[in-house]
């Protein structure tokens, strides 16, 4: 089966993992339109972040093919995570910096021009609720507001692809429902 790319961020053909000869993902064909929200839902263990590390060119499936944007992620990895935002389940940012100065890191490591990072600092930040803690080092912030973080840090790079794994984890239920 081929599908036309022109339309589609996301496609996955006949895509499967394994591990150790135990099949994580089976087969799986997904297309998702750019400008869509999709979701991955399942259980523990179902396969989703294999999915997203697959989507990022992070691991490669044992068969089948996926391509962010037309690019293959498994040949082209670099172009994909230059036009992905990705929000791990697990964080990772630098405790004793601030929200600010891991935003810089970002954006910077992101190559966006240095004329424009403190505005889109500022406006990443009023996004999710942060604006009043920009200078406030990371390792005082509870999970919820690390979370938070994460988003903005995906959002800065404005990507064609926001992937975020357990996004809503640790928010509290009015920051999550925004």
């Amino acid at each position: 089966m081929s599908i036309d790319t022109n339309n589609h961020i996301i496609v996955a053909e006949n895509l499967s993992k394994q591990y150790n000869g135990k099949t994580v993902v089976n087969n799986l064909n997904l297309t998702v339109n750019k400008g869509e929200i999709f979701g991955l839902l399942g259980p523990n263990g179902a396969g989703k972040s294999t999915v997203i590390l697959m989507l990022l060119g992070l691991t490669e499936p044992t068969s089948g093919s996926i391509k962010v944007a037309g690019f293959n992620s498994t040949r082209e990895p670099i172009r994909v995570k230059r036009m992905t935002g990705y929000l791990p389940e697990r964080l990772g940012f630098y405790e004793d910096m601030t929200a600010r100065q891991n935003l810089i890191y970002t954006a910077e490591l992101n190559s966006i021009p240095s004329s424009q990072i403190e505005k889109k600092i500022d406006d990443v930040l009023l996004i999710v609720g942060l604006d009043k803690n920009k200078n406030q080092l990371v390792n005082q912030f509870s999970q919820g507001m690390k979370k938070r973080l994460g988003i903005a840090d995906v959002l800065i790079k404005d990507p064609q692809l926001a992937i975020l794994d357990e996004p809503t984890e640790g928010l509290d239920i009015k920051i999550a429902n925004q």
